[in-house]
């Protein structure tokens, strides 16, 4: 047979030239294989022989059919005849031959099967990508307006071939854990070798591996087990459902969580403004881009103190209203028997479990419910006398606020600590909620995701990552990673406008 060849040296004289060519022994072509695709966990290998000769099989299992597999190689192996070349027992249309290792890897990173033979002087391709049973739908809290429209599902390995067939790169890493004692759930941890920092990723799997339960079912019980900062209302770890929203953020240097039974995927480590961004900031021009992440910014900290400031304002600080509305709001607050305070928490009660019972009814109940129960009840408090007209325009603008932020567990954030600062400013006034805004930043300022600095780039400052932070500066012109990820390879992208000036 023609494709086989003595035991011998390695076919190639260097490893550093461009084209690698194959060794004589499967040994030393699995184990380049290995240390090419940074030893991921889900690179298999499969023993086959053929006429007395040992081979092996390398293949990705997150991106192969195993049915076609099957089909493609092994059932006509079984029923082979000695007479038969290999290239007759391969029935898969899709089949080629190369000498050369790195394009058997990038051909592994696209869903093919990599066949050796000992001794051997080709490889032997065939393509066996998975093609998952149904299109994954777009999530329902993560839609956009341009850009693509499929989004995580529950099955982990469907979820693993999505960011496969985005990500061509031999540097996506997959490792593979078992959490729960008792339900032994997959998980898989994924991140860039040779973006993601070493010692992130080292810590990640760190605190993942010291997980001690029976049961892990949901990304939320991973993230109360390793987050560095269980007491705070803010959120070290964000969470995502759509695979271009992951993909970015892996090519920035973090690091992604994905667990069996869930669409969520956690992303670390995260800045308190990775909450407020969306891929349709990066789908549409900057200008607009930059103009809706600062409404949502001002919608999360408008959330948190407006209805504080009305409290300061009618308790403490009635001589600021001026002069033209004295008389409007006089006229709503002077037959309400309960304080400013206890108005905006019945009202911001009231808005809570109209949106809990719209989210667990189902859909046309649950939208039937949050727009006439709003309607009915906030007509029927201010007819009754409890609650002023103007407090429910209020309440109703801190909710509309809180729904603008992209992020729902951020949302949630803002809804608790508003709480708080409406305390301190039935307490204090205006002086009340000084006092708790400085310790809500100041906190921030402590907090860190993964060894990252919470409120990065600003605390510590870093001029070159305020383009993508309260605004989106042109792509073009952000250069940098994240320094507060503390990737391996800072620098992004060089001067991709430079045609500009040669046309000049």
């Amino acid at each position: 047979m023609s494709f086989f060849k003595k035991k011998g040296k390695p076919l190639k004289t260097n490893s550093n030239e461009k084209t690698n060519t194959i060794y004589s022994t499967i040994e030393e072509n699995q184990q380049y294989i290995c240390k090419a695709l940074f030893n991921t966990d889900d690179l298999k290998t499969r023993e086959v022989t053929y006429k007395e000769v040992p081979g092996i099989i390398i293949y990705l299992e997150t991106l192969v059919d195993t049915e076609i597999f099957q089909q493609s190689f092994l059932h006509p192996l079984s029923e082979a005849v000695d007479q038969q070349n290999v290239e007759e027992l391969i029935t898969n249309p899709e089949f080629s031959k190369t000498k050369d290792l790195n394009k058997i890897v990038s051909s592994l990173l696209k869903g093919d099967c990599a066949l050796f033979f000992q001794g051997g002087t080709e490889c032997f391709l065939f393509n066996c990508l998975q093609v998952n049973p149904r299109t994954p739908e777009e999530p329902d809290n993560e839609k956009v307006v341009r850009g693509a429209h499929t989004g995580f599902i529950e099955n982990l390995d469907v979820n693993l071939n999505l960011v496969r067939e985005r990500i061509h790169n031999r540097q996506l890493t997959i490792k593979y854990f078992k959490l729960g004692q008792e339900s032994h759930t997959n998980v898989a941890m994924i991140y860039m070798s040779e973006l993601a920092n070493p010692s992130v990723v080292e810590e990640v799997q760190k605190r993942l591996e010291s997980i001690s339960t029976d049961m892990v079912f949901s990304p939320g019980y991973i993230e109360e087990c390793i987050e560095g900062h269980p007491f705070s209302p803010f959120q070290e770890i964000l969470f995502t459902e759509r695979p271009d929203r992951l993909e970015a953020h892996l090519m920035e240097g973090r690091v992604a969580i994905i667990s069996e039974g869930s669409s969520d995927v956690s992303i670390v480590p995260v800045t308190f403004f990775s909450f407020f961004q969306t891929p349709d900031d990066f789908n549409i021009r900057f200008y607009g881009g930059s103009f809706f992440r600062l409404l949502r910014l001002f919608s999360f900290w408008g959330a948190l103190t407006l209805p504080a400031i009305y409290i300061a304002v009618v308790g403490f600080h009635f001589e600021i209203i001026p002069y033209d509305m004295v008389t409007i709001v006089k006229g709503s607050i002077e037959n309400i028997p309960f304080p400013p305070f206890f108005e905006a928490l019945i009202m911001a009660i009231t808005i809570e479990l109209i949106r809990e019972a719209g989210v667990r009814l189902p859909s046309p109940i649950g939208q039937t419910i949050g727009i006439v129960g709003g309607l009915i009840i906030g007509d029927a408090v201010v007819n009754a006398g409890l609650v002023s007209n103007i407090m429910v325009i209020v309440i109703a603008l801190t909710a509309i606020m809180s729904f603008c932020i992209p992020s729902y567990e951020m949302g949630n954030t803002v809804r608790i600590l508003s709480l708080p600062v409406m305390i301190a400013a039935a307490t204090l006034g205006f002086v009340g909620i000084v006092f708790s805004l400085m310790i809500i930043v100041i906190h921030m300022c402590k907090l860190e995701s993964f060894g990252s600095p919470y409120i990065a780039p600003f605390s510590p400052l870093h001029v070159e990552n305020l383009k993508d932070a309260i605004v989106r500066f042109p792509i073009w012109t952000m250069h940098r990673r994240p320094i507060g990820v503390k990737p391996q390879k800072p620098v992004k992208q060089g001067k991709s406008r430079e045609w500009q000036k040669n046309d000049r």
